[in-house]
């Protein structure tokens, strides 16, 4: 199977997860990218969705799914993303598409969090992936200062502006052994809106696509 048939079979396990009626929260990237086509299969059986970035929200207007402000409901039934790592403990590295922010956000409303995976993004360290953090561009070279201090090597993503109008730096050369402790102190750093490490927030499933078929952790 190729890279893009693995992503779409992991989009279309995803579905059963699906109550109708209900609003879903979906994220963004490569794979949620799949499940937003394919979700669309789904659309007159669903209520509408929560958008993490406006890249997906244009996707799902395209697609005639309603959208929703995350402001006008207490909870949310499901939250369906992609990770661009993820351990044993289903801690993540999320941020590649530049809307970790908001992911967190929704991730933390939803009552459940569903990841959806190939199995290339599965890994026993974290951090071979750059981790991203967003930060507020007058505090671009503090907060780099500040992740060398903890033994990264910060790049700033050239002309990425997030959703959120602020910049992205990408810490390369970790070994993420300790990621609540590390998501804690690098959200403390001030200047930081969010660090692209979902520690604390972990899946509550994980759907891995690999050429046997989809493995299930819960």
């Amino acid at each position: 199977m190729t890279l893009d048939e693995l992503k779409k079979a992991v989009g279309w396990a995803a579905l059963k997860y699906i109550r109708p009626g209900t609003i879903v929260g979906v994220g963004t990237g490569s794979t949620t990218a799949h499940f937003i086509n394919i979700l669309a299969s789904l659309k007159h059986k669903i209520e509408g969705v929560i958008s993490s970035s406006e890249a997906s929200s244009k996707k799902f207007q395209s697609l005639g799914i309603p959208l929703f402000d995350l402001n006008e409901m207490e909870s949310l039934d499901v939250y369906i993303d992609s990770a661009d790592e993820i351990n044993s403990k289903m801690q993540m590295i999320k941020g590649g598409g530049a809307a970790l922010t908001r992911e967190k956000v929704i991730a933390a409303v939803a009552r459940k969090f569903i990841c959806i995976i190939d199995s290339s993004k599965l890994v026993k360290v974290l951090g071979a992936f750059p981790l991203p953090v967003e930060v507020i561009p007058m505090a671009r070279a503090w907060v780099s200062r500040e992740l060398v201090r903890l033994g990264g090597s910060p790049v700033y993503r050239q002309g990425v502006v997030t959703d959120n109008s602020n910049i992205i730096l990408d810490v390369h050369n970790l070994a993420i052994i300790d990621a609540v402790a590390l998501e804690e102190t690098i959200n403390n750093i001030p200047g930081v809106v969010t660090v692209g490490l979902f520690a604390r927030r972990v899946a509550d499933v994980v759907l891995i696509s690999n050429e046997q078929g989809i493995k299930i952790i819960d």
